[in-house]
């Protein structure tokens, strides 16, 4: 089943992009020409997959193997559409450039052209600006998510570009598909339209910086399973002023009556004013998502979190005892960041099944191997959750120790 969904968006990619080649191929022309052109339509054809693959919906994100894989893939696909369609007319330029330099530059230039040839070039600018945000990860979010919602725009003026140009079909019917994906996005997913409603409980200081706030439904309650993720938007309560963002949080429990918790760290100015939420505050909640802990063999496990890395083990912890022998190997900067490690200490001392290890590695990267038992890693399945460079350094150690790539499942998360 893993594998089938890994296979999803390639073929949903080579499924699209060869079949608008295929319709629009051009006939009798020169092979320069022709590659111009149908690097043109592929790139037309990854930009709508992109806008598919931005959309967040529970429904979409189980047919093609989650949330986080459907962003690294739109990442893929409006990057490399960006080159295919900066090469589009560089190619149809230096095709001319043999009989006529003329000809060639009036091929590039908007000036002698209007708005067929400016509406392409606008295109292009504007899909730069956003991939360029794409990489620049430290930039305000609402700046980084105003450039980033210029690549719809970009996509949209492409298309009117290729209509300007007297090209109807089958530019119209992938108009109207951009459209339908932008406005899907915007209403159901930026507006909230698809999010339901939630009120703040309670809000319980864990560690420094970092909350449990449990959150109580207002309606339907989603259906959530230990390990999921789930965005959630705070407006405004009594005093706490809240700024209506999406933001993703793993669910650390699911109580009986469906209240669910989640645990906020202070990462950036949104985490950090988050901190000082108060009871009562209306929220809208969206997903879930994921299937980090889902499906896993009945085989012995090694789980290793760093700092909030904690919260998906904790929530399967939170159900009740593990199915399979269990080591948690917990490791965090200070005490004062060991968020749960009490209650993980009783947890493991209930659960014969479950051995945990937990440890303060201040500033410098802890000793995997004086951490790990080196002879038996093979026969463990890993699951890792943490920093990214903790989760890079794990993967290469148990690589170099005999563990298999499909035996090492890592949750991470980067929506920019």
């Amino acid at each position: 089943m893993a594998m089938l969904r890994n296979l999803t968006i390639p073929l949903l990619i080579l499924t699209c992009t060869a079949s608008l080649i295929w319709w629009a191929f051009p006939e009798r022309l020169s092979t320069a020409r022709t590659l111009g052109i149908v690097l043109g339509w592929a790139g037309c054809s990854l930009l709508l997959v992109s806008l598919l693959l931005m959309l967040r919906e529970t429904w979409l994100a189980q047919w093609l193997g989650g949330l986080e894989r459907m962003y690294q893939w739109h990442h893929w696909t409006g990057t490399t559409a960006y080159v295919l369609l900066l090469a589009h007319p560089l190619i149809l330029a230096a095709d001319a450039w043999p009989n006529s330099r003329l000809l060639a530059w009036q091929t590039l230039s908007p000036f002698n052209q209007g708005w067929p040839i400016w509406s392409g070039w606008l295109s292009l600018l504007l899909l730069m600006s956003g991939l360029a945000a794409t990489f620049i990860l430290r930039i305000p979010y609402q700046i980084w998510r105003w450039l980033h919602f210029g690549l719809g725009i970009g996509v949209l003026l492409g298309l009117v570009h290729l209509t300007l140009l007297g090209i109807s079909e089958p530019v119209l019917p992938i108009l109207a598909l951009a459209i339908s994906f932008l406005g899907w996005r915007l209403i159901r997913d930026d507006f909230g339209v698809a999010a339901r409603p939630y009120v703040v409980g309670s809000v319980k200081s864990v560690a420094e910086d970092i909350v449990e706030i449990s959150l109580k439904p207002l309606a339907e309650p989603t259906v959530i399973t230990p390990g999921q993720f789930i965005l959630v938007a705070f407006f405004t309560g009594q005093k706490f002023c809240g700024r209506g963002e999406f933001h993703p949080f793993t669910v650390s429990s699911v109580s009986a009556d469906h209240e669910i918790c989640i645990a906020v760290k202070a990462l950036g100015d949104c985490t950090r004013h988050i901190q000082s939420i108060e009871p009562g505050t209306l929220a809208r909640m969206h997903g879930a998502f994921g299937t980090f802990l889902a499906d896993r063999p009945p085989k012995p496990q090694l789980w290793v979190a760093g700092g909030i890395g904690i919260i998906p083990f904790l929530a399967l912890l939170r159900t009740g005892p593990v199915d399979q022998p269990t080591m948690l190997l917990y490791l965090y900067r200070t005490e004062v960041d060991a968020a749960f490690l009490h209650e993980l200490r009783t947890l493991a001392n209930l659960d014969q099944q479950l051995s945990l290890k937990a440890l303060a590695t201040g500033d410098e990267a802890p000793d995997l191997k004086s951490l790990l038992d080196t002879q038996g890693l093979a026969k463990y399945e890993c699951y890792l959750c943490g920093p990214p460079a903790m989760v890079a350094a794990l993967r290469k150690y148990l690589h170099n120790r005999d563990v298999t790539p499909q035996q090492i499942h890592f949750e991470k998360f980067e929506f920019r």
